[in-house]
Order: C-alpha cells, then structure tokens, then sequence
C-alpha cells in the first residue's frame, strides 16, 4: 500500500472508535428525537402513527411547560451570574499566597466531587421544617421554623442556592488556571504603572479572562438545564409545579407517564433553546473577549 494512503487509512482506524460512540450516542439520540415529535405515543400493541405538529400543538398550549420555562430562565439567570461571581472571588482568593492555601482549594472544590444524590439528601436535612438546620437556627434566636421546599415563593430558591453552593468551586478551578496563565510582566507593569488592585483587575485581569469566562457561562448554561437529581430528592417539581424544570419534566413524560413522543418533542425544543441562548451569549461575549 502506498505509505501515504497507509497513513490516512491508519489514522481514520484511530478515529473511528471515537466517531462511532459520538455519533450513537450524540448525532443518532438527537436525529430519533426529532422523528419520535412527529409520531404519537405507542400504546401496547398499538404503534405510533404520524401526526405531523400535534405534540408541537399540544406543547404550545400546555401551561406546565411554560411553567417549567418560566422556571428554568429564573433559575438560569439567578444562578450564572452569583455562580460566576463567586467562582471569580474565590480563583482570586487562592492564587494569592496565604497559610493553607491549599486546605482552602480543597475545601472550594469538595461540593464539586459530591454525588449529587448525597448533596441532595444534605440540603434536605438543611430545609426539613421544624427539625432542619436552618429552621433550628431560626427557633434558636426566637423566630419560627418555615417549610422551605413546601412553599411555593422559597422553593426555587432553594434548589438555586444548592446549584450555585456546588458550582462555584468547580469553575473556580477554570478562573484560577487562568489567572496563572497571565504573564508576569504584566503584573509587574501594572505595579510599575501605580495600578491599584480593583483598577488592575478591572482593566487588565478580567478582560484577559474573558475567553474563561465565555467557557465557564456556556457549561453554567447547560447545566442550569440538566437539573434532575436534586429536583427527585427534595420536590418532585413541587408545590404546585414551583421547582417544575425542563429536563425534569422531560423525564416524567418519559419514565413516569411513559409519553415517549412528547418526551422527544420536549427534547427538541429544549436543544432549540440551547443553541439559541447560547449562540445569543456567544455574539454578546465575544465582543468583548480578548486573546492572548
């Protein structure tokens, strides 16, 4: 065989294994998806018949997901940003020298490791009304205990404060390899110049750290919509569809009422969400992003 062909066949060969798992398990679920939206609900015996946009119908008038949306856009923009922010402070924090620095990492990034059944379970012992951390605190200093998850006005955010508790150390790892990415000559300019700390930062640190910042919002965004662990263990999309989110109500079509078609339209339309959100970031973010 031609030595340069050999090469190419060699290197499709190494591909492969890769390309094949991305695409059964990636490109196919996705394709499936779209073809099940058009298809109704197979029932026993009965299979599925087309019905062109009546799940999409359906779906448009259904007040629990747009309940479920309106939910998942508060929780996407409450969380991001705070999570943002503190993953920001605490990278800053470690990078600098300091006694313990590396106890104080650990101790960031332990939520990160967690199962997010066991930091589920957690902070339920945290709400649990009358006997709960929280509300032993509040009848500790005269004031009475409240039902965290089982009101419909603190719910959400609740299932918001666990979210931001766990990520912030993981991204914090993102914005702390950057900060040791940045050259010391420009640190030691800016200390030549009589640069203060906040103004350094926010001339020349932050804007240095926009391409981390482009990475970190893009994953935050995607996990603010692949919430389901802590929803089955604390709410169950309780009360009164209040923790009600998308990808949860995705699974219960699925794997409770067993409505397969309106489980992959759900999909479908949770994908266009994605990429619109995310493309819109991406227009929004790259404007102001520079790279070294």
């Amino acid at each position: 065989m031609n030595p340069k062909i050999a090469r190419h066949v060699y290197g499709w060969l190494l591909f492969s294994p890769a390309a094949i798992f991305f695409i059964l398990f990636t490109h196919y679920p996705i394709v499936r998806s779209c073809v099940l939206s058009f298809f109704s609900n197979p029932r026993g015996s009965k299979p599925p018949r087309f019905v062109g946009l009546s799940n999409y119908d359906y779906l448009i008038h259904d007040p629990i997901f747009w309940q479920a949306l309106k939910n998942n856009l508060i929780y996407a923009f409450g969380t991001i940003p705070i999570t943002i922010s503190l993953a920001i402070v605490m990278a800053v924090w470690v990078n600098r020298r300091m006694p313990g620095r590396a106890f104080v990492r650990a101790a960031y990034f332990t939520p990160t490791i967690l199962p997010m059944i066991a930091i589920a379970n957690i902070w339920l012992f945290f709400y649990t009304p009358g006997v709960g951390l929280f509300d032993s605190i509040l009848n500790a200093l005269g004031y009475p205990g409240r039902n965290w998850l089982g009101n419909p006005d603190t719910a959400l955010l609740c299932l918001m404060v666990i979210a931001i508790w766990k990520d912030a150390g993981f991204f914090m790892i993102f914005y702390l390899a950057a900060l040791q990415g940045i050259p010391q000559d420009v640190v030691e300019a800016g200390k030549i110049e009589g640069a203060g700390r906040w103004y350094f930062f926010r001339r020349v640190t932050f804007p240095l750290l926009m391409p981390t910042t482009v990475f970190v919002v893009f994953n935050a965004l995607i996990n603010t919509f692949r919430i389901v662990d802590h929803i089955f263990i604390l709410t169950k999309g309780g009360p009164d569809n209040a923790t009600q989110l998308l990808l949860y109500y995705l699974f219960q079509n699925a794997f409770e009422f067993w409505d397969t078609a309106y489980a992959a339209t759900l999909t479908v339309v949770i994908m266009v969400i994605l990429m619109t959100l995310a493309l819109t970031q991406f227009k929004v973010l790259e404007r102001r992003t520079h790279y070294q």
